[in-house]
C-alpha cells in the first residue's frame, strides 16, 4: 500500500481542524464543568479575601475569618474536583460514541465545499500612505530693544549726569552687541530653512519608498494567495474530473479527503495510514492508526483528601481499562468502513480490506514498530446493509470473519494476513 497525503486532503484535515477547535470551544462553553470553573475562582477570591482580613483583624476576628477562609478553600478544592470529574465523564461519553457520533452524521464529501476563494486581508501599511508634514519654517529672532537708562530728575540729575552717561553707553553697547548677534541668526535663516527643507524632501523620499516597497510586498502577497488557490482549484478540478472516471488515484485521494474529514476526540486522534485501491477488483487496502493505550487516562474519579489538603484520584480498574480501550479499537474498524462506503455514493469502492493498529516504541530494539490490532474485510453491500446503531461492534468484526487482538490495550498484535475482501 502506497500512503497518499494529497493538497486537497490536507485543506480538508485542516478546515475540519479548525471546525474540530471551533465545536469543542462551544460545547466547553456550555459543559457543566465550566459553572465549576466559575465558582472555584470564586470561592477562590473569597478565599484570599477573608486570608487578607483575617490578618488585619483581631484574635476573635482572625480566628473566624481563618475559619471562614478555610471553609471556602475546602469549596474551592470541591470545585475543582467536579471540574475535573466532568472532564473524566465527557471523556468517557466521547470514548463510547466513538461510532455512534459518526452514524448522526453524512460523511459524503461534497468536493466543492473545498473550491478556494481567495479573501486578502487589508493593506497594513495604511499609515505610510499619510504625506509627512511640512518642513518647520525657520522663524525670524525678535529684534533687540534698546533699553535706556531714565533721565535722571531735579538737584539729582546734576550730581547723576555721569552715572547716567555710563549707563547709556553700556545700555548703548549692549545693543549693539545684541543686534549683531541678532543680524547673524537673521543671516542664517535661509541655510537653515534649506537644511529642514533638505531633511523633509529626504524624509519623505524615505516613506514614499518604503510605501512602494510595501505595496510591493503586498501585491506579491495577493498574487501568491491567488496562484496558490489557482493552483488548489485546479488540482480540485482534476480530482473530480478524474473522480468522474472512476480513476485509482482520484478514489484514494477522496479516500484521504473523507478520513481527514473524520473528527475524533482531542485525547483520542485517529489518524489514516496507507491506503490504496484496485481497480480490477474495486477494493480498497486501508490502514487506520489509533493512539497507544496510554493516551487515554487511568483515572476513574478524582475526590478532594482534606487531610492532605490535596486532590487524589482513584484508578481504573485493569480491567476497565482494558475494555475501554479494546471498545475504541472496534469501533473505529467500523466507523472507518462505514465513512468510506457512506461517502463514497457512487459505488466505486465495492470493497474493503482494512487493518488498524498503532505504533509504539519496541522495548526489544528502542525503535518504533507497528502493532496491528484488527484486520477485516468487508463487502459494500452486505455491510451497509447493517444497523451499525444496534451491533456490539466486537461481534461485528467476527461476524466479517475479522482477526481481532485479544488483548490490544496490552499490545497484543495479530497476524493480518490472508484477510482479503475476496
Amino acid at each position: 500500500m502506497a500512503r497518499r497525503s494529497g493538497i486537497l486532503a490536507e485543506i480538508q484535515r485542516q478546515m475540519k481542524a479548525a471546525e474540530r477547535q471551533s465545536q469543542q470551544a462551544q460545547r466547553n462553553a456550555v459543559r457543566e464543568h465550566q459553572a465549576a470553573i466559575r465558582q472555584a475562582d470564586q470561592a477562590q477570591r473569597l478565599a484570599e479575601r477573608a486570608a487578607a482580613q483575617a490578618a488585619r483583624a483581631t484574635d476573635a476576628e482572625r480566628k473566624a475569618a481563618e475559619k471562614e477562609a478555610q471553609r471556602l478553600h475546602v469549596e474551592a478544592m470541591l470545585a475543582e474536583v467536579d471540574e475535573q470529574n466532568a472532564r473524566l465523564a465527557e471523556l468517557e461519553d466521547d470514548i463510547s460514541s466513538l461510532l455512534s457520533s459518526t452514524l448522526e452524521v453524512d460523511d459524503y464529501v461534497d468536493l466543492e465545499r473545498l473550491r478556494s476563494v481567495v479573501e486578502h486581508p487589508t493593506f497594513d501599511r495604511v499609515d505610510l500612505e499619510i504625506p509627512l508634514p511640512g518642513p518647520i519654517m525657520v522663524e525670524s529672532p525678535r529684534q533687540p530693544t534698546l533699553l535706556t537708562p531714565p533721565q535722571p530728575k531735579g538737584m539729582s540729575g546734576v550730581f547723576k549726569k555721569k552715572q547716567h552717561t555710563e549707563a547709556l553707553e553700556a545700555a548703548s553697547a549692549e545693543h549693539r552687541e545684541a543686534m549683531a548677534a541678532w543680524q547673524a541668526e537673521v543671516d542664517e535663516i535661509p541655510s537653515r530653512q534649506e537644511e529642514a527643507n533638505l531633511a523633509h524632501g529626504e524624509a519623505e523620499k524615505r516613506r514614499v519608498d518604503a510605501l512602494e516597497r510595501e505595496i510591493s510586498r503586498y501585491k506579491s502577497e495577493c498574487e501568491d494567495r491567488e496562484r496558490q488557490a489557482a493552483e488548489a482549484n485546479r488540482t480540485l478540478d482534476t480530482l473530480i474530473a478524474n473522480l468522474g472516471y472512476g480513476t485509482a488515484g482520484a478514489i484514494e485521494e477522496y479516500v484521504g479527503i473523507v478520513l481527514s474529514n473524520s473528527v475524533y476526540p482531542e485525547v483520542f486522534p485517529v489518524e489514516p495510514g496507507e491506503y490504496s485501491f484496485e481497480p480490477g477488483t474495486a477494493e480498497l487496502r486501508l490502514r487506520v492508526l489509533v493512539p497507544e493505550p496510554d493516551a487515554l487516562p487511568d483515572s476513574k474519579a478524582f475526590r478532594y483528601v482534606k487531610a492532605s489538603d490535596e486532590i487524589a484520584s482513584s484508578p481504573l480498574s485493569q480491567k476497565t481499562q482494558k475494555d475501554r480501550y479494546a471498545s475504541a479499537v472496534h469501533q473505529v474498524a467500523l466507523r472507518s468502513l462505514h465513512e468510506v462506503f457512506e461517502a463514497d455514493r457512487r459505488g466505486l469502492i465495492q470493497a474493503i480490506s482494512l487493518e488498524l493498529g498503532t505504533t509504539t516504541i519496541s522495548p526489544a530494539t528502542g525503535l518504533v514498530t507497528y502493532v496491528p490490532f484488527v484486520a477485516v474485510a468487508a463487502q459494500r453491500e452486505s455491510f451497509l446493509a447493517m444497523d451499525l446503531g444496534a451491533v456490539v461492534p466486537l461481534a461485528t468484526l467476527e461476524h466479517l470473519g475479522g482477526a481481532v487482538s485479544k488483548n490490544p490495550h496490552s499490545l497484543v498484535p495479530i497476524d493480518p494476513s490472508g484477510i482479503r475482501s475476496s
